[in-house]
């Protein structure tokens, strides 16, 4: 392998893990193997640490590449809880309002997620990496501080439900860049009259790079220590040793 000219690695992201984290661990196993200080290591989309499923490392110049797996369609399985919601719109605060939700009915859930089929406006959670003046809005709002997030143009290009067991339903979504799943939870919720959360998302696909096609961190490990190495740069530090 060699990380200086690029390789691209696909992982399962645990859970509770954040993007930084995925990225922060594999940049410094990879700086150890290759007896290193720096080396360009990023991922192609942000996991919320509630998320698990496919997550995209690029090492090197492979980096470069990262723009053009973001902007690739992505599937998601999304378990959402009707009835209640949350201030981030998943586990990740405390419920803050209930309401009724035995009215709602499979039929209705499955007409209601018609209407998010094709180009949509979206306002993104307040817990959400979006900037407001240079800050990361999540930053603010779990400082308590207001947040006021304009709507994005987003497609989805696919959404069905897959499963239907109140309070809880499981859909799957595909969609572009920029879709939060939570925030579709929170639409879908008000479009029920029932509020909802999400209470579990699998990112299954970015592009052609399915789930299946993806190990876990210790294979991650495992790959990075026992990998032939073909760097320039760090064959030679073992030359010279």
């Amino acid at each position: 392998m060699n990380f200086t000219e690029g390789e691209i690695l696909y992982l399962n992201k645990p859970l509770h893990w954040t993007s930084f984290d995925v990225v922060k661990r594999i940049r410094v196993r990879i700086l150890k193997r290759l007896s290193r200080k720096k080396l360009k290591v990023g991922h192609a989309g942000t996991l919320d640490p509630l998320a698990t499923g496919v997550m995209i490392i690029c090492t090197g110049k492979a980096t470069k590449l990262i723009e053009s797996f973001q902007y690739q369609t992505k599937e998601y399985i999304a378990t959402i809880q009707l009835g209640a919601t949350t201030p981030s719109y998943d586990l990740e605060t405390e419920i803050d309002a209930t309401y009724p939700y035995k009215h709602v009915t499979r039929e209705e859930v499955e007409n209601v997620l018609k209407q998010f089929i094709g180009s949509i406006q979206q306002i993104p959670p307040a817990y959400s990496a979006c900037k407001i003046d240079g800050k990361r809005a999540y930053d603010l709002a779990r400082k308590g501080q207001e947040v006021e997030l304009k709507p994005k143009e987003l497609v989805i290009d696919e959404i069905e439900l897959i499963d239907y067991e109140l309070p809880l339903i499981k859909i799957r979504v595909v969609c572009s860049k920029g879709t939060y799943i939570r925030a579709l939870a929170r639409d879908i919720g008000n479009a029920l009259e029932s509020g909802a959360h999400l209470t579990g998302l699998v990112r299954t696909r970015v592009g052609s790079i399915k789930l299946e096609d993806c190990i876990g961190v210790d294979a991650i490990n495992e790959l990075i220590d026992h990998a032939e190495i073909t760097d320039e740069e760090a064959l030679n530090e073992k030359k010279k040793n």
